[in-house]
């Protein structure tokens, strides 16, 4: 039996490893080696956190028993998709299918972002008062539904091998933990990593409260889409150290960190100036 064989086989078994590993792994190293000092709980944070992730995979196992790779399998056997309509070498459809799902997911991002109902929606996620691991993993039980239709879509449109969808998917839950860990990496390698991966300081400026930062970053993955499409921003204006994590509109601890309070938060309040429709943003990208 193959490797690819093997990871098809034991598709759950394998992204399960991997999620509890690269957990314990980053949790380690937070640690070890914390980037900046926690305003809340960790313990109280990590049990609302996680508890969101519980409810998550409850409900994704409920409505998409078989995921989007149950979608790509349906793909293959119905010869649905680009991929199943060119001839490529079986490698190559499997990296194709990791960076064009990866760039899939960035579109989404920004969107979530863009749009007022959506961003409205994704606020749960940018509402953490800290930046750790956790927060790789904490979206609104709606966002994971509606993330998983644009997932099936890509691969229903794309065609990917289903190895290539197994990738994507561990990659895409494993950098996202990563890159929202609160660790601390020489400032040397990080430039250099950044280059190749989505590190915890590039990313960590999409959670400042400044907007304009918040609007840059959209990656989780992959780097070059951020750098491509001018939504790159190297380094947030107060510091990593001195920047503020989270949304002005939600500071109160009860609502931004409790599990029922973090749920209500796309039913409250009106759309701020967070949406990169919003007026404020147009007027800072024209004085920049």
């Amino acid at each position: 039996m193959s490797v690819g064989e093997f990871v098809i086989r034991h598709e759950v078994s394998v992204r399960l490893s991997f999620f509890f590993g690269i957990l314990a792994v980053m949790a380690l190293w937070e640690l070890a080696a914390p980037r900046r000092r926690l305003t809340v709980s960790k313990v109280f944070r990590w049990i609302n956190n996680l508890g969101v992730v519980f409810l998550n995979s409850f409900l994704l196992r409920f409505a998409f028993p078989t995921a989007a790779v149950g979608v790509a399998v349906f793909a293959l056997e119905h010869g649905w998709g680009v991929l199943n309509h060119f001839r490529l070498p079986y490698w190559a459809a499997v990296v194709l299918s990791v960076i064009v799902l990866d760039f899939i997911i960035y579109l989404q991002h920004v969107m979530f972002h863009a749009v007022p109902v959506f961003w409205r929606i994704h606020r749960m996620h940018h509402a953490d008062l800290d930046f750790d691991v956790t927060t790789g993993i904490r979206f609104h039980p709606i966002e994971i539904i509606l993330s998983m239709f644009i997932k099936s879509a890509g691969v229903v449109v794309l065609g990917p091998p289903v190895l290539g969808v197994i990738i994507f998917e561990v990659a895409l839950n494993a950098t996202s933990m990563f890159n929202h860990s609160n660790v601390r990496i020489l400032r040397g390698v990080d430039r250099i990593l950044r280059w190749f991966v989505v590190t915890p300081d590039m990313h960590r400026v999409h959670h400042s409260t400044e907007e304009h930062e918040t609007n840059s970053n959209f990656g989780f993955n992959l780097p070059w889409w951020d750098r491509l499409l001018g939504t790159y921003r190297a380094q947030p204006r107060m510091g990593h150290e001195g920047m503020t994590i989270g949304l002005e509109d939600f500071r109160d601890k009860k609502r931004c960190i409790m599990l029922p309070g973090m749920l209500s938060i796309p039913f409250i309040g009106k759309i701020t100036g967070y949406a990169i429709t919003s007026r404020k943003w147009e007027k800072h990208n024209e004085r920049h």
